[in-house]
């Protein structure tokens, strides 16, 4: 009992609390508060205007099916731009936005493996073009230092399977959240609880060998053909697409470890873990607003399609027979 008195003495009632209303953060907002929150909503919506016209253009000017692909991932930031936004209003809804985000870059990651087979003309083209030839796998994220890996012959059945390590990120996140919402009704599921005996505990971790996993088969077809791929720019829309990763998968574990930890001290009405979350929404926005303006520069145009040295020569080679034909007809 003189423990909870010394507790209830040096904490702050509220830092123990649930993330506060929406209304309850209306309410408190100073001017400040007010022209920053503002500026951030109106970050989010331009984000979002401005995928929702490149989507238009997209689906005029692109073939199917590589304007779907493309849809998908450029609304990437600003899909999490959004949810950032509820979450940076509704506290509460913190859990569900941010597995919203997850779930929808799950989707992403493969997405872009399937956009780099695409650009070389789909799965058919892309095995008639490298089938048999070495392909190196000592890449990030999992083997990027064991330069002992042998290079593996591409073929069909690899291909299948590069695809499928990717797919199986974004079945199974999204089956994951589905159960760790059905936990969290059921009071079994608090990403606050790092016991033993939690759930959290043991989803977390697993969710991020799943990650690590679906990313190195994208980062295997991307190391092995980015050079056949300059002139789409693709190195730059594939960093942007990293940069999505690193600042919604990496930056937010980082300060959800240093809330729960502490270090972001308390301020009510906002405790530790929900000040943290703050933070990261707004954060996110911001990061989110950039990412979403250079895609939109990256991908609102039309590039020329590849033309690989062999289909140069077989054409060269075929203006020359019919030169030939030609001359001996005069």
């Amino acid at each position: 009992m003189e423990e909870l008195d010394t507790l209830n003495g040096t904490i702050d009632p509220a830092c123990l609390q649930q993330p506060p209303l929406a209304i309850d953060i209306i309410k408190q907002l100073d001017g400040f508060e007010i022209c920053l929150y503002s500026i951030l909503t109106f970050m989010s919506c331009t984000s979002l205007l401005l995928y929702l016209e490149l989507c238009v253009f997209i689906y005029r000017k692109l073939p199917y099916p590589k304007k779907t692909t493309l849809i998908w991932i450029n609304g990437a930031a600003p899909v999490i731009a959004t949810m950032s936004c509820f979450g940076m209003w509704i506290p509460r809804a913190v859990m569900f936005t941010d597995m919203t985000s997850n779930c929808y870059f799950a989707v992403v990651v493969y997405k872009v493996l399937v956009l780099l087979v695409e650009e070389l003309g789909g799965s058919n083209t892309f095995l008639t073009r490298f089938s048999g030839k070495p392909f190196r796998i000592n890449t990030g994220p999992c083997c990027c230092c064991c330069m002992c890996l042998p290079h593996v012959p591409m073929s069909r059945r690899l291909l299948f399977w590069l695809k499928i390590g990717a797919l199986q990120y974004a079945i199974l996140k999204t089956v994951l959240s589905i159960v760790c919402i059905v936990l969290w009704t059921n009071g079994n599921f608090d990403l606050s609880d790092l016991e033993i005996t939690g759930a959290a505990i043991w989803i977390n971790p697993f969710i991020g060998v799943l990650t690590i996993t679906s990313l190195w088969p994208v980062a295997i077809i991307f190391m092995n053909i980015n050079s056949f791929l300059r002139s789409l720019n693709m190195i730059p829309k594939y960093a942007m697409y990293q940069l999505v990763l690193v600042l919604s998968q990496l930056q937010t574990s980082i300060i959800n470890i240093l809330a729960l930890n502490g270090t972001i001290a308390c301020a009510p009405p906002f405790s530790s873990q929900a000040r943290g979350s703050m933070l990261s929404q707004q954060m996110m926005i911001m990061e989110m607003f950039i990412i979403t303006i250079v895609n939109y520069f990256l991908y609102h145009r039309t590039y020329d399609p590849i033309i690989f040295e062999e289909d140069d020569n077989e054409k060269n080679t075929n203006a020359d027979l019919q030169g030939s034909l030609v001359e001996h007809t005069v």
